[in-house]
């Protein structure tokens, strides 16, 4: 069976939204590359997960919703999501939106992901 990078892209976005951190980081190539305007460059699954884990100590509670999940290549696809979300110590809400493309290995495993957030948070 060929590879799906749209199904992947939801599979990996639902370990997100499953604060899964174990299958998060097992989505992750060791050498990922991660661009965020939000965050900047993060090189490696190391960095990527101390990352996430910062920001879901913030933002435990966020729930994303992908309004669109595409394939660009066979390993790679784009998907447009919006994200709620309450931040942990200040009770402030969190509405993103924005859009990634996220690559893939011939293992599946997520090489690079470019964020774009539709507005600064």
């Amino acid at each position: 069976m060929a590879f799906d990078p749209a199904d992947a892209i939801d599979r990996f976005h639902a370990a997100i939204n499953a604060l899964d951190f174990p299958e998060i980081e097992n989505w992750f190539a060791e050498d990922a590359t991660y661009v965020s305007n939000g965050v900047g460059s993060l090189a490696g699954r190391s960095a990527i997960m101390a990352a996430f884990h910062r920001y879901f100590d913030d933002y435990p509670d966020q729930i994303g919703e992908n309004s669109l999940v595409e394939i660009l290549t066979p390993l790679s696809g784009r998907a447009v999501w919006s994200v709620r979300a309450t931040h942990s110590k200040t009770g402030k809400p969190l509405i993103r939106e924005g859009e990634e493309t996220i690559t893939f290995n011939e293992d599946g495993k997520v090489t690079r992901v470019d964020v774009t957030d539709y507005q600064d948070f």
